[in-house]
């Protein structure tokens, strides 16, 4: 009897296959310190990585992040060249109409930085002048929202940051944990920019992870992933990890 048990046990391993966690591949443009961004090893990190690391590992799925670029993150997701986006995509009446969203992972807001010997401490004191955004980011839009303020757009906000830097434009705006990192982390830049204003909106921002519409399983997953880090205090450990806090 034992005999026959042990032979029926060792069929079942062979035939039943194990419950592997699913894999979503989400898109990542990794030139937004310190949200995503490529370290020393080349290896994609940042507070968005870490997030939604830990929401794979609470919800049962492996993330694959694959650097993507922000001017054709959105063309790619439609395409189904991967299968959501974790990249600080915003939410917005106008994004839902083309791509669902998670539920929220971080309040953001806008900030504007500019040379430390500026006298500008709005964007509206800018009038006249050019100021800088990586393009088609809610940054952009709030420059555009400004008359007489010249929106200029980037394919990277580094780019944007170097001409500020260099004198070739008058301000940048960004998401505030960006222009922090810039204005305030990094040494060469600190030396010449500060962070001067937080813009206020007329209603709070949020990122969310950006699906194909209807694709239900994903982002069933994906929330019971983000809701477990919010619930569990992980998301606290992050932010003490990414901003001190």
């Amino acid at each position: 009897m034992f005999r026959k048990l042990t032979f029926l046990m060792l069929a079942l391993l062979l035939f039943v296959k194990p419950v592997m966690a699913k894999e979503i591949v989400f898109a990542v443009d990794a030139t937004w310190p310190p949200m995503e961004m490529v370290d020393e090893n080349r290896q994609i990190v940042g507070y968005s990585i870490d997030y939604m690391t830990a929401a794979g590992k609470e919800a049962g799925f492996t993330p694959v992040f694959r650097n993507t670029a922000w001017d054709g993150i959105f063309a790619g997701l439609a395409a189904g060249n991967y299968d959501a986006i974790c990249s600080s995509v915003s939410i917005t009446e106008e994004r839902k109409k083309a791509m669902d969203f998670s539920i929220p992972y971080y309040e953001v807001k806008q900030g504007l930085v500019v040379a430390k010997d500026s006298p500008a401490k709005t964007l509206e004191d800018l009038q006249g002048k050019s100021v800088g955004a990586q393009i088609g980011t809610t940054g952009y839009f709030a420059i555009q929202k400004v008359a007489g303020v010249n929106a200029r757009s980037y394919d990277e906000i580094g780019l944007a940051m170097q001409d500020l830097y260099n004198g070739r434009i008058d301000g940048v705006v960004c998401d505030d944990p960006v222009a922090a990192q810039y204005a305030l982390n990094e040494p060469r830049f600190a030396e010449r920019l500060h962070l001067v204003s937080v813009i206020d909106a007329d209603e709070p921002e949020y990122y969310g992870i950006a699906a194909n519409k209807g694709n239900n399983e994903i982002l069933d997953l994906i929330n019971k992933g983000i809701q477990a880090v919010k619930d569990k205090g992980i998301e606290d450990e992050i932010k003490k990890t990414w901003f001190g806090l």
